[in-house]
């Protein structure tokens, strides 16, 4: 899979891509991200990307010619267009496995006060990370990259570490432990220790229900969960 970063800062990728799971995707062939400099497709010598908003306000906006001009020319057929952004759909795990399909995607990082109103109309979708503001969308970026990137066939070792995590199924993920059995007179659950998968399965599900139900409410409220 393909990621093409357009940001005004293309350094602040470069150590953050050094590490970890997406660097061995990188490494292995499945991953490929490329960042780009907005100020290149910049139209002037001093390779303006801002201006001032029209009707007055504080700070600056980005201008709409250079944005479009880098999406016309690093977007190619079938590359999903991704502008991040407050006002933005949620980014969730669902559509991280959505996402996660798709052959290539160019991620736009805004910056500043925001962007040109003109740019939405070259995007296929925006995209918020959360309701908090960010001092640009490189942050947002990473964690696209991060998220869709590891659940590409092949990135992770175990495949099925990904069906078992936080979010797959709108759950938060059961406690986990390792050895020693006990430390500081805090034991591990006996079930986990007993060799009783079924009952290992029926635990797991039902704390997973149990901690979504308490730290998450709101998306036990959507599920109905309860325990067997």
């Amino acid at each position: 899979m393909r990621f093409d970063v357009l940001t005004i800062f293309p350094g602040f990728f470069s150590t953050p891509l050094e590490f970890g799971v997406i660097k061995r995707g990188i490494d292995k062939g499945l991953l490929d991200v490329r960042t780009h400099d907005l100020r290149d497709f910049s139209p002037d010598r001093r390779r303006t990307v801002d201006d001032a908003p029209y009707g007055g306000g504080s700070g600056m906006v980005m201008k709409v010619e250079p944005v479009v001009k880098a999406i016309e020319a690093l977007a190619g057929d079938g590359q999903k267009v991704i502008l991040l952004t407050p006002q933005g759909v949620p980014f969730n795990q669902a559509l991280a496995v959505e996402l996660s399909k798709v052959e290539s995607v160019l991620l736009v990082c805004g910056r500043y006060e925001g962007v040109d109103e003109r740019i939405r109309s070259f995007v296929d979708m925006e995209i918020s990370v959360g309701d908090y503001i960010l001092t640009g969308g490189e942050s947002a970026a990473l964690a696209l990259v991060d998220s869709i990137g590891r659940l590409v066939p092949g990135v992770l070792g175990d495949e099925s570490s990904t069906v078992e995590e936080s979010f797959s199924e709108g759950l938060l993920e059961y406690p986990q432990y390792t050895r020693p059995a006990e430390w500081r007179g805090m034991k591990v659950p006996d079930v986990l220790l007993s060799g009783h998968h079924r009952e290992v399965e029926r635990y797991r599900r039902n704390a997973m229900v149990e901690r979504t139900a308490e730290r998450r409410p709101e998306l036990a409220a959507k599920l109905r969960l309860k325990v067997d």
